[in-house]
């Protein structure tokens, strides 16, 4: 572990992070800097929104005081599903750092504390989706025991077994 990773605290989310959480997902779904399709809020949204309900997890990286990046999860509904739906028992996770906190070990640092949070929680497995040009990330995941499952467009469905 390095110096930068060991100065790192990860820390269960709450609902005094929906802010932070909702500006973690420009970082999560544009991390090419791209410009979002739309103005309005979009699909992303569902990530956040309404946040606190059954299912919701999140887990925050604090550096200096500040938060540097988050990990969370939330359950989604078959008619309303998020972009690495797998199915209504399996928590889709959502995952980002700030660009100056990252290649540092702030994300894996949390998807280890996320994953683990799912398996106390007794969840069997949990997906995601990904960009499949965002290798670094992709690498992450797999590293972490997630296999893809799909692949559609530019993203790339996977998902880890936690039983």
């Amino acid at each position: 572990m390095t110096a930068a990773e060991q100065d790192v605290v990860v820390r269960r989310g709450g609902a005094q992070d929906v802010r932070f959480l909702r500006d973690m997902l420009h970082h999560a779904y544009y991390w090419r800097e791209r410009a979002p399709e739309d103005s309005g809020p979009g699909p992303v949204a569902l990530y956040v929104k309404a946040w606190g309900r059954p299912g919701d997890a999140a887990m925050i990286a604090i550096d200096g005081g500040f938060p540097v990046g988050a990990a969370w999860y939330r359950l989604f509904a078959r008619d309303r599903p998020g972009y690495g739906f797998v199915d209504e028992h399996t928590p889709e996770l959502a995952i980002a750092v700030v660009p100056n906190a990252r290649g540092k070990g702030v994300g894996a640092k949390l998807l280890g504390a996320l994953v683990a949070r799912a398996r106390e929680e007794g969840y069997d497995g949990i997906s995601l989706s990904v960009d499949r040009h965002n290798e670094g990330a992709i690498g992450l995941y797999e590293r972490h025991g997630f296999q893809r499952v799909a692949e559609g467009g530019d993203s790339v469905t996977m998902l880890a077994s936690l039983s």
